[in-house]
């Protein structure tokens, strides 16, 4: 996809730039101020491809290290292309502290994923790059904390950010929350063909299912001058959910049984990596990548970000017709479900999770793809008991009860699950078994709402629900968003923030609730 500077989409992406420029220039947060639109301003001529229209992330903090991101665009690229790249303690970088070339390769969809090394732990810097006679947006980065280090830290959880069922309001307010770390936890694309009357088209004729298709269509997500910019702002964790590959795979199966869908996922994997900041180590095999990956917060916490998606066995009691895919049923109707051996993570991931746990840290945030708090939609005690969604960890209860007990039995401090995919927030107390409502918490569960994806539950039954879920201390469909948390030694604050107008670029945000949690006390409390 090539981003003409005339074009209004570059317009758009220029306009943006400068308006964040601004606003980091009066706010000191960001490292556009100054940077980012000049750089796009002054080396872009009327008759050229801006090559830096993606503009620039960074990812994968560590104390010492991290990974800086950008991808070159253009029709005429040669095969390969040396991409200089700059890290430097100031916005001007006349305080360079680490620089390099590396190859952007169209193999790998001219992508850079450059890894310096042997930086400062704890420290801000800023970085950009260059090739054929341009330079990038300024993106701002840090390292995580060193290991003795309880630094506090600001961070945010995303999910869910279907181009054409809104625009990004809520990510240009990221852009603008000073933060340490953007969390995002999965369907950072979504795979599906256009559909008529949106907001905001989908690019191609229909679903993305080759390695150019993907491509295509990460470029389309990357060019809204509010993602680039929540970007630059800070470094990001990621990990993915379906709509990055298709809509409720499950390890090898596709819903419909696709023949051919090794081929479709390896291609799905592969332009992932292109488009994200993670490290070389990281790049796909064929159809295989593991993504899951820990990363620690100095003393303070410890991430642990998992995949549920690559090595799960297939949803129960899929609808007649389907190999695979979500249903919802009754729990008496699906006696797969409660199958001892069934997982959500695959036993290696579990057993990597299991041996990871960090005991000597107040905190352990895990990062991962759904709801994990059991929700019915039924009244468990009238005929036919419970209802149970079969993609989400409800359809996986042996699974959830020996993560959930093991967390018990350890005594895991400040157990946080972070998750998203339902397209609503829910603030859940998590117990090992929700079959005793008065056993204790062990954990507790903030799953974030969309950005923009606004399929899901009405409101209306989200209501009538509640009253059959009485572990669940808040539940709203109807707000698209993010979460805010202010993580420090003791407790945690958790700010639920929704946008005002989704379809609508410009849309104002507001905190909807506000929640703590104490590092020795598992359970949310309002505030």
């Amino acid at each position: 996809m090539q981003l003409d500077v005339l074009s209004p989409l570059n317009a758009q992406r220029r306009d943006g730039l400068l308006k964040l420029a601004s606003l980091g220039a009066s706010l000191g947060l960001c490292a556009l101020a100054g940077c980012a639109a000049p750089a796009v301003v002054r080396h872009v001529g009327d008759n050229e491809t801006d090559h830096f229209a993606l503009g620039v992330a960074s990812g994968s903090p560590r104390p010492d290290r991290l990974v800086l991101w950008t991808r070159l665009m253009g029709d005429a690229l040669p095969p390969a292309v040396e991409v200089e790249w700059e890290v430097a303690t100031d916005a001007a970088f006349k305080q360079r502290v680490a620089h390099g070339i590396d190859n952007a390769i169209a193999a790998w969809a001219h992508s850079i994923h450059a890894e310096p090394r042997g930086l400062a732990p704890g420290r801000w810097y800023f970085y950009r790059f260059h090739a054929l006679g341009q330079t990038s947006p300024v993106g701002r980065t840090r390292t995580a904390p060193a290991p003795e280090a309880r630094a506090e830290l600001d961070f945010v959880i995303a999910s869910c950010q279907r181009w054409d069922h809104g625009h990004y309001a809520a990510w240009r307010h990221v852009a603008e929350e000073n933060l340490d770390l953007v969390l995002f936890l999965g369907d950072y694309i979504y795979e599906s063909a256009p559909v008529a009357s949106r907001v905001r088209m989908h690019e191609g004729q229909g679903a993305a299912r080759t390695l150019l298709q993907y491509r295509a269509r990460y470029a389309q997500y990357k060019s809204d001058p509010a993602l680039q910019a929540a970007h630059a702002c800070a470094p990001w964790i990621v990990t993915w959910d379906d709509h990055e590959v298709d809509n409720d795979y499950a390890g090898e199966v596709s819903m419909m049984g696709d023949t051919h869908f090794l081929a479709r996922r390896a291609a799905a994997y592969q332009a992932y990596w292109e488009h994200q900041p993670l490290p070389k180590v990281l790049r796909p095999t064929g159809a295989s990548m593991q993504l899951y990956e820990r990363y620690d917060w100095g003393a303070l916490a410890r991430i642990h970000t998992l995949d549920d998606r690559q090595y799960r066995d297939p949803q129960a009691c899929p609808r007649p017709g389907r190999r695979g895919g979500s249903n919802t049923v009754l729990a008496r109707d699906c006696a797969a479900i409660d199958q001892p051996q069934r997982s959500l993570l695959g036993a290696a991931q579990e057993h990597w999770l299991s041996e990871g746990w960090s005991l000597d840290r107040p905190w352990n945030l895990l990062a991962q793809q759904t709801l994990m708090a059991r929700w019915t939609q039924r009244n468990p005690t009238d005929p036919g008991g419970r209802s149970v969604w079969t993609d989400g960890w409800d359809g996986y209860p042996a699974a959830r009860r020996r993560l959930l007990g093991e967390v018990a039995e350890r005594k895991v401090p400040g157990c946080v699950v972070l998750g998203g995919d339902v397209h609503a927030t829910y603030v859940a107390d998590l117990r090992p078994d929700f079959d005793a409502p008065r056993s204790p918490v062990v954990a507790t569960e903030f799953c974030g709402t969309s950005i923009t994806t606004s399929e899901g539950l009405a409101q209306a039954k989200v209501d009538a629900a509640l009253p059959f879920n009485p572990h669940v201390r808040y539940a709203r469909s109807d707000e698209r968003g993010y979460v805010r948390f202010h993580l420090g030694e003791r407790s945690v604050e958790a700010l639920i923030r929704s946008v005002h107008n989704v379809l609508d670029p410009e849309s104002n945000i507001r905190t909807a609730a506000r929640f703590t949690v104490a590092s020795d006390r598992p359970g949310a409390q309002p505030v």
